[in-house]
């Protein structure tokens, strides 16, 4: 099974280095030195890891044969594919590579029919499930403990806990106005506190 690892950007330098936006768990094994990724453009590869580092919270990695900063911007927008194992799983058994969650149903932990996951966004900083809606629209869910806190493969569903305004923009205004009031009853009360405070001193 293919599976896009990573996304080619800006070139870095003159010898050919290039940042690597990562599109997976595991790029200390995926994208690490001596490793030969297929691309899409399909005739930009294939290509063989050459170097890799971190620089500045980003993945740089240099690839064999390009060996100058014209070389490298050719690169840029490339999606770098991994050929991999549809049996072989994380050894976290937290973790979960995009091809087990596609296509996994998605309730709420109320038994509420979302949709089915589509896809998975990798970001910097945190992971989104991509959620197709049976009506077509989508919604994106950030795959965290908190929101999302089961992923059951042999029912092939994912359970999410969705905070207010995550699947409807209307729950999180009526969530919002409650506070509001919430706020306005807390603040009258501690009016109406100091006020019997001041008679009782008079």
């Amino acid at each position: 099974m293919q599976l896009v690892v990573g996304r080619i950007g800006r070139a870095h330098g003159i010898k050919g280095e290039v940042s690597v936006e990562v599109r997976t768990d595991e790029p200390e094994l995926r994208l690490a030195p001596g490793a030969v990724l297929a691309t899409d453009p399909a005739a930009t590869g294939p290509l063989t890891i050459a170097t890799g580092r971190v620089h500045s919270g980003r993945l740089m990695l240099r690839f064999e044969g390009v060996a100058d900063r014209t070389g490298a911007e050719a690169l840029r927008g490339t999606l770098l594919i991994a050929e991999v194992d549809p049996q072989v799983t994380p050894e976290d058994p937290e973790e979960f590579y995009d091809h087990q969650l596609i296509d996994l149903d998605v309730v709420t932990v109320d038994g509420r029919e979302i949709g089915r996951i589509a896809e998975i966004t990798h970001l910097p900083y945190q992971d989104l499930l991509v959620v197709e809606r049976p009506d077509g629209s989508q919604v994106l869910v950030p795959f965290v403990g908190e929101i999302v806190p089961e992923i059951d493969l042999e029912e092939q569903r994912a359970v999410i806990d969705p905070p207010p305004g995550l699947l409807d923009e209307a729950e999180a205004q009526t969530a919002s106005a409650r506070e509001s009031a919430e706020d306005g009853d807390s603040d009258g009360d501690a009016h109406g506190d100091r006020a019997e405070d001041s008679d009782g001193d008079a």
